[in-house]
């Protein structure tokens, strides 16, 4: 496969997240400080607290100790969805990015109380984990489920999904590869359709998908949905 030309510096002045603080709880300080050495990346950094070193190649095996096929999560929360998927699939490696510690804490915490394994996580920007972090062609799926909507007009040029960042999910994923998202905001949801009908090197339907059956309903999703928001979810193949 070609690797897809991507520029490293790819928004980084316009980041599509806030970075929130936020003290642990005496239960998820317990857990990162039991078990963010075997399960949290330390990554080297470039210049913030959530950038990559241009340098820093994943060996993904090293990582989880093993050769097996890998999803990673962009915005995994409290890894709500990311541990289910890790505990129905012990066979699958998951990588979760996540900016918020303390919802990284928790997902240990998770991780834990389900005796989850198979998950690595890192406290990083999506953008030069793709960009530069990850080799090309390591994850057979990327999953971005319920990305931070910005919408207030003026925000939405900080939005995740637009034709700037589909080289970068070509970059990783492996041909087959399947890029799963889902959103409860519809103009969002049909920005990312008309992202998806441009993106050349992905095969797209052109319309919703069925709602991914391994994506639990999470406390965020039924936040939506009991504000009477419709759930999209969206998908498309690495050619």
């Amino acid at each position: 496969m070609s690797e897809c030309p991507v520029d490293p510096r790819h928004h980084r002045d316009v980041v599509s997240f806030i970075r929130r603080g936020g003290r642990l709880t005496d239960r998820q300080q317990l857990a990162w400080d039991e078990l963010s050495d075997r399960y949290v990346l330390d990554v080297p950094r470039a210049v913030s607290s959530t950038s990559v070193d241009p340098e820093f190649r994943l060996d993904l095996s090293e990582t989880f100790g093993r050769e097996a096929p890998v999803i990673m999560e962009i915005g995994s929360g409290r890894g709500e969805s990311l541990v289910h998927a890790a505990a129905e699939h012990p066979e699958v490696d998951f990588l979760g990015l996540e900016v918020y510690v303390p919802g990284v804490a928790q997902t240990l915490v998770t991780m834990r109380h389900e005796n989850v394994t198979n998950v690595r996580l890192a406290v990083v920007d999506a953008v030069p984990a793709l960009s530069t972090m990850l080799p090309a062609g390591a994850l057979d799926e990327l999953r971005v489920w319920f990305p931070d909507p910005w919408h207030k007009k003026r925000h939405r040029k900080r939005r995740l999904i637009t034709d700037d960042f589909v080289p970068l999910a070509a970059r990783v994923l492996k041909p087959g590869g399947v890029w799963r998202l889902a959103t409860d905001w519809e103009d969002y949801a049909e920005q990312i359709r008309e992202v998806l009908d441009r993106a050349g090197p992905f095969d797209f339907s052109g319309d919703w998908s069925e709602r991914f059956a391994g994506r639990p309903i999470t406390k965020f999703e039924a936040k939506g949905l009991a504000k009477g928001r419709t759930i999209r979810d969206l998908s498309a193949v690495r050619r």
